[in-house]
């Protein structure tokens, strides 16, 4: 048992020398990439997956659950996928070109893009939507920092709000097909279920009767 103990140690000093490496550094990176993809991916999916499966999917626990596990395992994977490709891509063109550049950035995750998340499935389409969000509002206040725009008087959060709202309603009341199915799942419940009802069982407590009434 002692020697074992032993065996553990001396393999684990080893590992932490190996990791003080500046050499390995660029590669080491790649590697807890990879790995802090692959959690937080999980970490992010699995409460979301959980909660929409069991709000609006219908079939056994059984699917539900195995649902629930293939969406984290797919986000997961995918973002690891991601970070592995865009990390290793920096690494390779910083090593190339002697220096980091901003474009390196652009076209490692322009590749990793293509290669990691181009199939157009309900993961990645939530993933790609995600990112435009943010991407929006990340560029509008740019080009104001930039002085392409200029700084607006007051705050026009308010008016984007609206403008979001009116849209997304307006799609959703004439253009449903357009919009992302769990959207679609979320609208249906909030706007659509809210004016069914039989009395005060589906009115307060439940969405729907299961008792076939």
């Amino acid at each position: 048992m002692a020697g074992g103990g032993d065996a553990l140690r001396t393999l684990l000093r080893a590992a932490n020398a190996l990791l003080q490496q500046r050499r390995y550094r660029a590669a080491l990176a790649v590697l807890k990439g990879f790995r802090n993809g692959a959690v937080y991916g999980a970490k992010i999916r699995a409460p979301h997956a959980l909660v929409m499966t069991f709000l609006f999917k219908s079939g056994s626990l059984r699917e539900k659950l195995k649902s629930i596990a293939q969406a984290t395992y797919t986000h997961s994977r995918n973002l690891a996928y991601f970070v592995f490709t865009y990390k290793g891509l920096m690494a390779l063109q910083s090593r190339l070109q002697g220096k980091k550049i901003p474009f390196h950035s652009f076209f490692a995750a322009c590749i990793g893009g293509w290669l990691v998340f181009g199939e157009n499935n309900p993961i990645n389409s939530q993933i790609i939507m995600y990112l435009l969000s943010r991407i929006l509002f990340g560029l509008s206040r740019l080009a104001v920092e930039k002085g392409y725009v200029p700084q607006p008087k007051q705050d026009p959060f308010p008016l984007v709000a609206a403008l979001i709202w009116g849209t997304v309603l307006w799609l959703f009341e004439y253009h449903r097909q357009t919009l992302q199915p769990s959207l679609q799942s979320s609208m249906t419940y909030l706007y659509d279920d809210s004016n069914v009802w039989h009395d005060i069982s589906d009115f307060l407590i439940y969405n729907k009767r299961t008792d076939g009434k």
